[in-house]
């Protein structure tokens, strides 16, 4: 069950964790846990969803995708607020609240990557993907394959704190960083108008950063669980 909670002040959130009269505070990670659930799948289905109207020329598939990601800034909106309130609450152990704090740094990574797959969607409902060459394409097809991989791979790993499971976000993330340089140099060869070949080149940013982000996460989380140290994070804003 997705839990929303639209309108609600922190310190309303607050009472309901801080309910008088329990031993121990309700299981508010469940209710954490649906929410990441929940923005992971809009990400995923939405960077699945760009990468098909930018290929298909879908322009109204890629309004639906542009105006979902409000959705997605509201449902990250709304956990930022309850791992906050949560964090305040009484009765936290210590490894709660490192994972908690650990949620709230996850956040961004995840918004970021839900406007990534906007701005790729936006390129689709000006009708880019008709202007690109047949190599731009095929290589666009398997970025966008890569990425709706590494993103259900970094849900399973978020969701289930399966730490142990993140080189293999760096391996995906390593092809996308291939694939990025197969791209610019596509770019650069001349084959496509300069206009079309600068949002081209955009666009393959848009696939590299995307990777970038689902590695921090996975990172944070293997942090956390001190499977490893505190590396510098991928080069994701």
């Amino acid at each position: 069950m997705v839990l929303n909670f639209p309108g609600r002040k922190k310190d309303e959130l607050l009472d309901e964790i801080a309910l008088p009269g329990l031993a121990g505070p309700p299981p508010v990670m469940d209710e954490i846990d649906a929410f990441l659930v929940q923005i992971f799948a809009l990400v995923g289905e939405a960077i699945t969803g760009a990468t098909h109207a930018l290929l298909a020329g879908d322009r109204e598939a890629a309004k639906l995708i542009v105006a979902q990601d409000e959705r997605i800034d509201a449902l990250s909106l709304e956990l930022t607020e309850l791992v906050e309130a949560a964090l305040i609450g009484p009765g936290r152990r210590s490894d709660e609240r490192k994972e908690l704090i650990a949620i709230l740094k996850m956040i961004p990574d995840l918004e970021r990557n839900g406007d990534l797959a906007e701005h790729i969607a936006r390129r689709a409902t000006v009708g880019l993907g008709q202007e690109m060459t047949a190599r731009s394409r095929g290589l666009v097809e398997r970025m966008g394959e890569v990425a709706t991989t590494i993103w259900r791979q970094t849900a399973d790993i978020v969701v289930d704190r399966a730490p142990n499971e993140a080189s293999v976000i760096e391996d995906f993330d390593d092809e996308l960083d291939d694939l990025h340089v197969t791209l610019t140099a596509e770019v650069v060869s001349g084959t496509m108008p300069v206009t079309v070949a600068i949002e081209v080149a955009l666009v393959a940013r848009f696939y590299e950063r995307f990777g970038d982000h689902a590695v921090n996460l996975a990172r944070r989380l293997a942090i956390l669980s001190g499977a490893v140290g505190a590396p510098p994070s991928r080069g994701a804003e």
